[in-house]
């Protein structure tokens, strides 16, 4: 076979279709051009060795970012102190649980009423089986993980234009689109429309694989009957003694399938981060914190809020307003600086840098996420639904609903991921609510695909992230563009001050990108210290 025919259309081509058509390969290759599909390099803890006897170094920021660099810059022999502007640490690493109170930009105030043991995590809430800078410290710091479901094929996907507002099952989409796909590919081949891109072997090959693949039949079909059903689930499951024989299920037209745009969903767990294993802490994502805090807490001081940073070539001096105490003014300084405050924030900050540092940390916008985390009074997804963990899909503006990977077939209230806006109009709309129409909107949102939402619903809690005090945003917002001409810049030791954080990352959005940030930041302050 030749490696190109007249067309242009190559065996690669050919594959390539497939995988796109599977969803795979499409998704990967957008999600590699915007930096969130880079796998970790993470290599185990730096050796940093021979910092010089009294050498003290200010960590601006305590979430995971920064406690990663004072932990192992004490750990190396530096004299570290940490500013924190709220009250806890964590940064974005955050559960909220009951008797929490949750405080916005604009003065909006929210009690969680979350029942004792339930939490819903504003900020990351899984972790990747590929981030070993992540589990690594989680395996060091003793904090316990359990598996997080990404993918379960009885939750649903929900358009609110097809099938009369329906949901439908993800397996029933899956097998289905997967099926009409393979018979159309099976019928191309046998056909002879692909002689010119594979040959007489392949050929037979990638006829038995789609055979496979979609559940067809021996006909090359993909039809009512027992192997769809065993791919896509039965009408009647079969039972045992005298119970009504299995019936099969009816496969979703085709046409109606591809018009629904529901296909779109189905290529989530094949996303580099969501492929199994995923996992997440036991009882909350800011576990990881409190875990780093348990080694570096005695170094952080709290609400204090940066003014200024400046540098000379002896050292660095950072004033800030202790909010503890009124606002009063304070400096505190030291011989290095790493400063992890987000960039939203960072912009608005009087910093004595390079222009082209400076350039670069006004070029980054951020993303505007929103969460809604929603109490209800039982588990009706399991009880009612079959839905053990997972998440559903929808075009509505929640988004998505994600369910519980923990402590399944419990009694009493529960919490789900009731709304997560990741960008777009709609966050922004979201965001320009008050925190309690946020809540009341996911509920009457949610009502559509859960009938049980408007009689179970219990309480729940919103968070807009650039309404968040000290964060301004959920994540740095970069392209192609701007890292070109930025990116470098913004990781530089600029005299004696480096920047750190998910921002200074290829891996943005991820707990993971801001740890290897701060790991890469430190070596190389250490490199500079000791020159």
């Amino acid at each position: 076979m030749t490696s190109k025919n007249k067309t242009g259309f190559t065996r690669r081509d050919l594959l390539t279709m497939i995988g796109k058509t599977a969803g795979g390969a499409a998704m990967y290759q957008a999600m590699s051009s915007l930096g969130f599909a880079t796998e970790s390099h993470y290599s185990g803890p730096p050796k940093l060795e021979g910092a010089r006897k009294g050498a003290t170094v200010l960590v601006l920021g305590a979430g995971l970012a920064g406690m990663v660099a004072a932990l192992e810059l004490r750990n190396a022999g530096y004299k570290v102190r940490i500013l924190e502007f709220s009250q806890r640490a964590g940064g974005r690493c955050w559960s909220v649980r009951g008797g929490d109170t949750v405080r916005e930009l604009g003065g909006a105030v929210q009690r969680c009423e979350f029942a004792p043991g339930e939490y819903f995590n504003p900020g990351p809430w899984r972790i990747p089986y590929h981030h070993h800078g992540v589990l690594d410290y989680c395996h060091r710091l003793g904090v316990a993980l359990e598996p997080f479901i990404q993918v379960n094929y009885n939750a649903y996907v929900h358009s609110s234009k097809a099938y009369g507002g329906k949901p439908q099952r993800y397996r029933h989409v899956q097998a289905d689109f997967h099926g009409h796909v393979a018979e159309l590919l099976s019928k191309a081949a046998g056909q002879g429309n692909l002689d010119a891109s594979v040959s007489k072997e392949d050929k037979e090959k990638l006829l038995e694989g789609l055979r496979r693949w979609g559940a067809l039949d021996s006909e090359h079909r993909y039809r009512e009957g027992t192997i769809t059903s065993d791919r896509r689930g039965y009408e009647v499951d079969p039972g045992g003694g005298l119970m009504p024989l299995a019936k099969p299920s009816k496969p979703l037209d085709p046409s109606e399938l591809i018009q629904s745009g529901l296909w779109r969903y189905i290529a989530s767990g094949q996303d580099y981060e969501f492929q199994s294993s995923i996992f997440q802490p036991v009882g909350g994502m800011d576990m990881i914190a409190k875990a780093f805090t348990k080694q570096v807490g005695d170094l952080i001081r709290y609400q204090a809020k940066v003014t200024k940073i400046e540098q000379n070539e002896r050292g660095v001096t950072v004033t800030f307003a202790d909010l503890a105490r009124g606002g009063a003014i304070e400096q505190a300084k030291a011989d290095w600086c790493v400063c992890t405050i987000p960039l939203s924030v960072l912009s608005q900050i009087d910093i004595q840098v390079g222009n082209e540092m400076q350039a670069a940390i006004n070029a980054v916008p951020y993303g505007s996420s929103i969460k809604v985390g929603l109490q209800f009074k039982r588990r009706f997804w399991e009880q009612d639904d079959s839905i053990y963990g997972g998440i559903t899909y929808t075009d509505l503006p929640i988004s998505r609903i994600s369910y519980p990977s923990t402590r399944y077939g419990a009694k009493g209230k529960a919490v789900v991921l009731g709304a997560y806006i990741f960008e777009g109009p709609n966050s922004f709309e979201f965001g320009a609510m008050a925190p309690q129409e946020r809540v009341r909107r996911a509920v009457e949102f949610g009502n559509q695909i859960h009938p049980q939402y408007a009689g179970e619903f219990d309480s729940g809690v919103s968070v807009a992230w650039y309404r968040v005090p000290g964060q301004h945003g959920c994540y740095g917002m970069w392209t192609d563009s701007t890292r070109q001409q930025h990116y470098k810049n913004l990781c530089q030791v600029d005299n004696r001050i480096v920047l750190a954080g998910e921002h200074t990352s290829y891996i943005p959005a991820w707990q993971e990108g801001a740890i290897l940030s701060s790991l890469d930041a430190i070596q190389r302050l250490h490199a500079r210290a000791l020159a």
